[in-house]
């Protein structure tokens, strides 16, 4: 008998869940000068927040994603967002840049051990289909990082940036209401032994079939932080738009972030998540081979704009298929694979930083370098996986 698919009001809690990140990381980004003058601080090291943010939440996945596994998601979500609660009301008490990055560092723990559950959920609603219940709540989830710029300017020209930080403990309580009333639990196979804690890093990293999508993964993230890192340089400091014209420009990729998951949650049901990737592996490496074609020959911005939208569309249908290949080969220790993506997505996005740094020109090439070298490991990674296969078929 088919199981019938969760209502999409259960997808909007799960997409609300993994939001708290995005919204976390993004809202106060305007209020950072603010901060810098009322924590008697230099603006360089409110900006290191950020870094201590992403590190932080990266050791929570590792930390979390077993547990999730031993303990249950129901638990660990209510917990993680409790968590979330506490330390953004304590980062709205602070009067010391010290005392702002330590809760920092909790609020991204907190972060990481609400959303580490969801892609087990995910796949215990859709089983096969998971890539389809990913990319829906993919798609409503990118409403966070679209509107949560505009948010924070908003609420500090209402109020100050100390308000962020309590709307995010509004938000987290909205959310872990609905969660503690709402969320499902997953009942593990009573002849099922719950794993121990370093014992499904040991299955995850023994199952070779998984590294090809693992890496995938990877690239797919390195590729989206380097977007995120420089598009600001390319967008206003090479292209010299407005910084309203740079909201919009940020929007419209976004917006075709969303439009990829909605293609991708209607056609991967009938083509499988195997070939979506590999459609979305060719657009991209025919949108980052132009992209660097345009920027070598130092093209003006549109032909810019109108290629990183479709490569930004097509990272995300390739992260969303890889990251459900990779859920749906551990059942029973989902949440410890759901914490290795997202410690190497972290990991090989904090590469961007530096390289771009190590490689800065003046101009966009070598952002759009990166991208494409990005998209080739990919490519890379999924004839690994091929060539695997056809080797087992043959053995076999």
């Amino acid at each position: 008998m088919r199981r019938s698919e969760p209502s999409i009001w259960l997808l909007m809690l799960l997409a609300a869940v993994v939001a708290t990140t995005p919204l976390a990381i993004d809202m106060y980004l305007p209020a950072m000068p603010m901060m810098a003058d009322e924590l008697d601080t230099h603006i360089g090291t409110v900006q290191q927040s950020l870094s201590i943010f992403l590190a932080a939440y990266g050791i929570g996945m590792l930390l979390f994603g077993p547990l999730a596994d031993m303990l249950g998601r129901r638990p660990l979500a209510v917990f993680g967002l409790t968590g979330f609660i506490l330390a953004s009301i304590a980062l709205s008490l602070v009067d010391s840049i010290e005392w702002f990055l330590g809760w920092r560092a909790m609020q991204a723990l907190a972060g990481a051990a609400a959303s580490v559950v969801v892609p087990g959920i995910i796949r215990h609603l859709y089983q096969q289909h998971t890539a389809k219940g990913m990319s829906y709540v993919s798609m409503i989830m990118m409403l966070a990082p679209l509107v949560a710029p505009a948010m924070g300017s908003g609420i500090i020209w209402l109020a100050s940036w100390q308000a962020i930080f309590l709307f995010l403990a509004l938000y987290g309580a909205v959310v872990v209401g609905f969660s503690w009333r709402f969320l499902p639990e997953i009942n593990n196979d009573s002849t099922q032994q719950r794993p121990a804690f370093f014992s499904g890093y040991v299955k995850v990293f023994r199952h070779r079939a998984a590294w090809p999508d693992i890496a995938s993964s990877m690239f797919a993230s390195f590729a989206f932080f380097c977007f995120l890192t420089a598009v600001s340089f390319v967008y206003i400091g090479y292209f010299g738009v407005s910084e309203q014209m740079f909201a919009l420009l940020f929007g419209f990729n976004v917006l075709a972030l969303m439009s990829a998951n909605l293609l991708n949650s209607r056609l991967v049901v009938r083509f499988g998540p195997q070939r979506m990737l590999r459609c979305g592996l060719v657009v991209a490496l025919c949108c980052a081979s132009l992209l660097c074609g345009f920027n070598y020959l130092g093209l003006g911005l549109w032909y810019t704009v109108f290629t990183i939208a479709p490569l930004m569309a097509s990272l995300g249908l390739m992260a969303t298929n890889a990251d459900a290949m990779i859920i749906m080969q551990f059942p029973h220790n989902s949440g410890t694979a759901t914490a290795v993506i997202g410690t190497l997505r972290f990991g090989s996005g904090a590469l961007a930083g530096p390289l771009l740094a190590w490689f800065y020109t003046g101009d966009a090439l070598p952002f759009s370098m990166l991208m494409l070298s990005g998209v080739l490991a990919i490519g890379l990674s999924q004839l690994w996986r091929q060539l695997a296969h056809s080797g087992s078929s043959a053995a076999a």
